[in-house]
This record gives structure tokens, C-alpha cells and sequence, in this order.
């Protein structure tokens, strides 16, 4: 039995949270699930958007899968998800993207697995504001050490990207392509303008390699992967990357396959997991039973190898796919037209996935049964 901490999120979080957990437990695994609330209706309660109560869970469970949360633009709360990472140390965003058939794409047979840094970069948090005193005071020492003027109505962020954190992200990406049988692993930098920043990510990526000689090892500049990547992404294969860029490339591949509405994600530590798909909260769509779960159900099947359940993983993802191909029973967003009336509900593509998983199931149970017959005669 396993204690899992299940993070609704807000928008269209519960709906898509609540058909994940439901294709879950229909895969046999044995889950007892420990929900807790996080997000903007939980700031609007308590006065913050991540209580103590969420970390502390995933603390003592090790593994969590949570639904989108929303993140105010330009002001408000900074975002539960940058802050979950860093309280956690969920150094590794783990987003697979691959083709489904029946997915509406430009693209066939897409395979790629982004790896993105999660704790340092622009997604650091440290930032300064406009006009306050402390901000102003940077702007005078970067004047004073570089002779570089930066105007007095800027806001300021820092990009720290350390060895350490540089070198950990590379070997994971490593490790998983090592692990899964993958053939490359691009690293994906700025360092021709940027170079004591990315400069030291790519030194570091060039290091762990050189300890890797069973798989290809390459460098791309992001903006010319950017291009590579809509031109032939056949080429690619395991793309590790700095914070802001492996945000950027990741939905970019979600793009290649379909949309963000296929695109899982996880991010992973020494100790923690926390499986969440890579869209965000739709809060106008909240509540409407419209919206598409297999991103969350999709993170649902990582959260299973994760957990090293690979034969419900297995079961489930080719359950989604099966109900991806005959194209009855999704979301209006993955139907020829939008407005097509027989597009499904939210709560409707998870019965679908759990009718397939039935057939799964009585399938073994056949083959079982037939083999067992055959042994006795």
C-alpha cells in the first residue's frame, strides 16, 4: 500500500485531479491518498498558497501528484510550484513528449525527453524591485564593479548557475538516458553571449560527459535548437537545459506532439517526486467537466514507474493511447473541430480509459487462465 499526497490544484485542477485519481486506482495499484489543498482558494483562506501542512505531506510521503495551481501574473504570490521545487530540492524537471496516434499534430513519431534544471537560473526568485532602496543599491555596485549603467526605473533579476547545480541536472540527464536506453544527450545553452553563466553550465556539461562515453553527447545554442527542433526533431533525443530555457523547450515539444494536453511532467529529487502535467490552471474553464486530463493521467503513469508499478504504468498508458486513437471519447481540444458536439467531458475520457484498463485486465486474466489449461494437459 502506498500513501500518496494529492494536490488538487485550483481552475481545472480538482476535475482533472479527481479523473487521474480514479484510472489510477483502476490499475489495481493499492493507493491510500492523502489530499491536500494548495493555490489561490487556499490563499484567499489562509493568507498563503502553500501552507506548511503541503510540504510537510509530501515530507513524509515521498511521492505526490498535484493538478495545475495558478500563478497571478505580475503580482500576488510567487508561484507554488517554483517554491515547491526549491523547498523540496526537486532539482530535475523530468517532461517526456511523444507522438499518439489519433493526436492532432504536424508531426509524426515525436520522441524527446527535456530535462530542465529546476532550482537556479531566472527561476532562482531573486529579484528587485523597481524604485526601493535595496534595488537601487545593486544598480550603484554594478555601476561601481563593471562601469555598466543600468537604468534607475528597472527591475532586476539574478541568473546564478553554479557547478554543482549545473553538473547534478547533466549527470541525471545521463542517467536516465543510460537507464531508458537512449541514444544522446544535448545540452542547451547561451554561452556565446552569456558565458560566465551559461559558459559554466555548458564546462559542466562537457565534464559530466566526458564520463558518459556509451551515449552521443552535442551542444545546441537555444535559439538555433528552438529552430532545430521544428525543423527536424528526429535528431533529438534527451535535451537537458538551464531553468527558463527548459521551460520554453518544453512546451515548444509539447507543441511537436499535440499540445500541452499530452504533455506530462515530474519533478524529481534525491528523496521526493512531485508528478504534475505541464499546462497550467484554465481557471475559466473551472468547473465545467471540458477540459482534457490525460497530461495529469499521463504524469500519473511516470508516477507509477516512479514507483516501480511499470506493469500498471504500461497498462494505463496504453489505455490512454487506445482511447487517444479511436479519437470518441476526448476533449473538444483534441476533436477535428472544437465545437464538435461529441467531443467528451473530463469525468466522460476518464471512463473511457477505465473501460480499457476492464479489457486489459480480462485480457491477462485470459491468457492466464489458457496458460495455466495448456500446462495441465
Amino acid at each position: 500500500m502506498y500513501t500518496i499526497t494529492l494536490i488538487p490544484g485550483d481552475g481545472i485542477g480538482p476535475e482533472i485531479a479527481e479523473a487521474t485519481r480514479r484510472v489510477i486506482e483502476a490499475t489495481g495499484v493499492p493507493i491510500t491518498w492523502e489530499a491536500q489543498d494548495a493555490g489561490e482558494d487556499v490563499y484567499k483562506k489562509e493568507g498563503r498558497p502553500l501552507p506548511q501542512r503541503v510540504i510537510d505531506s509530501i515530507k513524509k510521503n515521498k511521492i505526490a501528484i498535484k493538478g495545475p495551481v495558478t500563478t497571478p501574473i505580475g503580482s500576488g504570490f510567487r508561484s507554488v510550484n517554483v517554491t515547491l521545487r526549491l523547498a523540496l530540492d526537486l532539482y530535475s524537471c523530468l517532461r517526456p513528449c511523444r507522438s499518439f496516434k489519433g493526436a492532432r499534430t504536424r508531426y509524426d513519431n515525436i520522441d524527446l525527453v527535456i530535462v530542465r534544471e529546476n532550482t537556479e537560473d531566472l527561476y532562482a526568485g531573486i529579484e528587485f524591485q523597481k524604485g526601493r532602496e535595496d534595488t537601487k543599491r545593486l544598480i550603484d555596485f554594478v555601476k561601481a564593479s563593471t562601469g555598466k549603467d543600468i537604468r534607475q526605473d528597472s527591475g532586476i533579476s539574478i541568473k546564478p548557475i553554479s557547478v554543482y547545480g549545473s553538473e547534478r541536472i547533466v549527470r541525471f540527464a545521463f542517467e536516465y538516458a543510460r537507464k531508458n536506453k537512449r541514444k544522446k544527450v544535448t545540452a542547451v545553452h547561451k554561452a556565446n553571449i552569456m558565458k560566465y553563466s551559461d559558459g559554466l553550465f555548458l564546462e559542466a556539461a562537457r565534464s559530466v560527459a566526458s564520463n558518459y562515453t556509451d551515449i552521443e553527447f552535442e551542444d545546441r545554442i537555444i535559439d538555433n535548437m528552438c529552430m532545430q527542433l521544428v525543423q527536424k526533431p528526429e535528431k533529438y533525443d534527451v535535451i537537458v537545459l538551464p531553468n527558463l530555457y527548459g521551460d520554453i523547450v518544453s512546451d515548444l515539444a509539447a507543441g511537436l506532439i499535440g499540445g500541452l494536453g499530452l504533455a506530462p511532467g515530474a519533478n524529481i529529487g534525491e528523496e521526493m517526486a512531485v508528478f504534475e502535467p505541464t499546462h497550467g490552471s484554465a481557471p475559466k474553464y473551472k468547473g465545467l467537466n471540458k477540459m482534457n486530463p490525460f497530461a495529469m493521467m499521463l504524469s500519473g503513469v511516470m508516477m507509477l514507474r516512479h514507483l516501480g508499478e511499470s506493469n500498471a504504468a504500461q497498462r494505463l498508458e496504453a489505455a490512454i493511447a487506445a482511447v487517444i486513437e479511436e479519437g470518441r471519447h476526448v476533449t473538444y481540444d483534441m476533436k477535428p473541430k472544437p465545437d464538435d458536439p461529441t467531443a467528451a467531458g473530463t469525468s466522460e475520457a476518464a471512463d473511457a480509459v477505465i473501460e480499457k484498463l476492464k479489457v486489459s485486465v480480462n485480457s491477462d486474466s485470459v491468457s492466464k487462465e489458457t496458460l495455466s489449461a495448456g500446462t495441465e494437459h
